[in-house]
């Protein structure tokens, strides 16, 4: 298996270190504080080892603090309830004896019901598209070593964007982005490992949507931008070792915050998973107060 999609396997599938108690590893990917993407699927892996027979199907997560990614993370499971149906579980990430992350996720029995979905967008195969690295390095020697350091660095899921951002000359547009995805190798047929894959992968790309019709330039005009509260919904079983498509949109950015929504479909149409997420979207004066 390609060694960056082996250990990002190895980080969240975690240590047991008491009765519902769990440590993991955490990784630098380019950003100053641990991925928002590496804790959310690490709790649910957490939540998912205390479960039975049972598959998530939704989640709803806060980012409370920055996490270091030189230390480890603590994260504790309360097993909220467990009915006839469905599971309920809370996790609560620690590290540095303060809860960095809260999760709380429910786990349903699989059952037949009615079905309906939207339809994917008509957009370009991934065949036809050019990889983000390979896109991002032309622009390389004017853009910022920090933003540099996130684009380059190699990552564990292949991405190509069906509409590219120029991060030098960023233009005001649309809130609306779609990107394909599979992971670098792949991947056993163990359905947990899918969602918890796709939860890790779903906090790229989301935040961004909303900085779109700002014309933002990352890295140059000092944004900030973090992730504050996160969702999932799973509707059928999803395969990420095959590509798939990330289409999100943004309705709406307030008050220093931006609202984004996701929607992963597979290559045949069906729809997989939704998400979304509200984050932090401020820009600093040179002054230091917030635009």
């Amino acid at each position: 298996m390609n060694p960056i999609l082996a250990d990002l396997l190895h980080v969240l599938e975690l240590e047991r270190i008491e009765q519902d108690i769990f440590r993991g590893e955490s990784r630098d990917i380019g950003a100053p504080q641990v991925f928002g993407g590496q804790v959310l699927g690490q709790a649910l892996s957490a939540a998912s080892q205390t479960v039975k027979d049972r598959v998530v199907h939704s989640l709803h997560a806060y980012f409370l603090r920055r996490g270091d990614f030189n230390a480890s993370i603590v994260f504790h499971v309360d097993r909220s309830r467990d009915g006839g149906s469905f599971s309920a579980r809370r996790v609560v990430a620690i590290q540095h004896g303060r809860p960095i992350f809260t999760l709380s996720c429910s786990f349903q029995v699989p059952e037949e019901g009615f079905e309906h979905q939207v339809s994917m967008p008509e957009v370009p195969e991934p065949e036809g598209l050019a990889d983000a690295q390979t896109l991002y390095s032309g622009e390389m020697p004017g853009i910022p070593e920090k933003i540099q350091r996130f684009l380059t660095r190699k990552r564990p899921f292949e991405f190509r964007p069906v509409d590219p951002i120029n991060f030098l000359r960023p233009e005001k547009r649309d809130p609306v982005k779609s990107v394909w995805l599979r992971a670098t190798d792949a991947l056993p047929d163990i359905d947990q490992i899918h969602r918890v894959l796709l939860a890790y992968v779903s906090d790229y790309e989301l935040l961004g949507t909303a900085a779109l019709p700002h014309g933002l330039r990352f890295g140059h005009d000092d944004v900030q931008m973090a992730s504050l509260d996160h969702a999932m919904w799973f509707h059928r079983p999803p395969r990420v070792d095959e590509w798939f498509l990330y289409t999100s949109d943004s309705p709406a950015a307030q008050g220093g915050r931006g609202l984004a929504r996701g929607m992963f479909f597979s290559r045949d149409g069906t729809l997989m998973a939704s998400t979304a997420q509200e984050g932090l979207i401020r820009v600093r004066r040179r002054d230091g107060s917030p635009d």
